[in-house]
């Protein structure tokens, strides 16, 4: 019978990827000595490893001296802070100062800003515009013949319930007298008595 292999082709980058994922090379360690992690195929002669040796305290002695020198400046910094009276809470006010103007300066702010003007000046003009449109319906309202048959059968009531006032004057003055002749009514009359001067 056929027997069938199945090759799986691999290209240059998932193979280099696959060899970097899958490759257990050891990640060295604050302080660990390289010449110890080189593997014993690529054994080193004595004189090289002392000279990775010197260099590595070479270069650990460096990252010392400039761990201590950023220290002191961060102290200088810290300092000359203090003596101007610039406080924790200033820096972060200055900060956020500063990262709004940045914000503010972008074009997408700008964009923004004179789209919400413009939607601003247009919602005003249509409220304008609905504002005018009541209005209009009001003043359509009280000239209709419905309003001034209820303002003819207001008066009337007026002159019944007023009695000496002549009929007319417009819809408030009628409300007004109506809602004084009502309260006149219903406050209660204090009479005088020999016993209360």
């Amino acid at each position: 019978m056929f027997e069938v292999k199945k090759t799986v082709a691999r290209t240059d980058f998932e193979g280099a990827f696959l060899d970097g994922v899958l490759r257990t090379d050891p990640v060295l360690e604050e302080g660990e000595d390289a010449a110890a992690t080189i593997s014993t195929s690529e054994a080193l002669s004595e004189e090289e490893q002392d000279e990775l040796r010197r260099e590595l305290a070479k270069v650990e002695e460096e990252i010392q001296t400039l761990s201590q020198v950023l220290a002191a400046k961060e102290k200088h910094l810290a300092e000359i802070k203090r003596k101007l009276g610039i406080s924790s809470l200033q820096e972060i006010k200055q900060n956020i100062s500063k990262g709004w103007q940045d914000v503010t300066a972008t074009s997408a702010y700008k964009k923004t800003s004179e789209t919400l003007s413009q939607a601003g000046q247009k919602a005003s003009a249509a409220f304008s515009s609905v504002g005018s449109v009541i209005t209009k319906k009001l003043e359509d309202v009280k000239n209709s013949p419905t309003f001034k048959s209820f303002e003819e059968k207001v008066e009337n009531l007026k002159s019944k319930v007023g009695g000496t006032k002549p009929a007319g004057g417009d819809f408030g003055d009628v409300l007004n007298s109506t809602a004084n002749a009502s309260a006149a009514t219903t406050e209660p009359r204090t009479e005088q008595t020999p016993e209360n001067p």
